[in-house]
C-alpha cells in the first residue's frame, strides 16, 4: 500500500519508522544459528541493534536541513546546502539510503517510512 500526499515545503516532516530491515534480518538469523551459528549470531545481533537504531532514532526534514534526533535531543543536522546528490540503493525494496555532502558521504539502511523519504528528498532536495 502506497500513500501520496503532498507535503508544504515549509512545514516539519518526521519520517515514521520501518522495522522491515531489522525483522528480516532477525527472522533471518534463527536458520542461520542451526547451520552456521557464529554467522546467525552476528546477523542477529546485527538485526537487534538495527531494530534498536529504529526505535530510538528520527529524521526530521525541515524547511532546511535534514535532522537526526535520538528522543528528543538533536544529533546530527546536514543543511541541504551541502548536499551534492542522494540516491535509495534497490527500488523494489528500499535498503540503503545514500547521500553526499561537500566533505562527506553518507549510508544509512533504511529504518523510516521509503516512500515519504523520497518524496521529501525528491521535494527538498533535488538530484543533480
Amino acid at each position: 500500500m502506497t500513500t501520496s500526499f503532498t507535503f508544504n515545503s515549509s512545514s516539519t516532516i518526521e519520517l515514521k519508522p520501518s522495522y522491515n530491515i531489522p525483522i528480516v534480518l532477525v527472522l533471518g538469523a534463527i536458520p542461520l544459528l542451526l547451520v552456521q551459528p557464529w554467522i546467525g549470531a552476528i546477523v542477529a545481533l546485527f538485526g537487534l541493534f538495527l531494530l534498536f537504531q529504529t526505535v530510538t532514532l528520527r529524521l526530521q526534514f525541515t524547511p532546511t536541513d535534514l535532522d537526526i534526533y535520538r528522543g528528543e535531543k538533536m544529533i546530527r543536522r546536514f543543511p541541504y546546502q551541502e548536499w551534492q546528490n542522494w540516491r535509495i540503493f534497490w527500488n523494489p525494496v528500499p535498503i540503503l539510503f545514500y547521500f553526499k555532502e561537500v566533505k562527506s558521504i553518507h549510508f544509512l539502511p533504511i529504518l523510516f517510512d521509503p516512500n515519504t523519504l523520497k518524496e521529501c528528498l525528491e521535494q527538498r532536495c533535488p538530484r543533480i
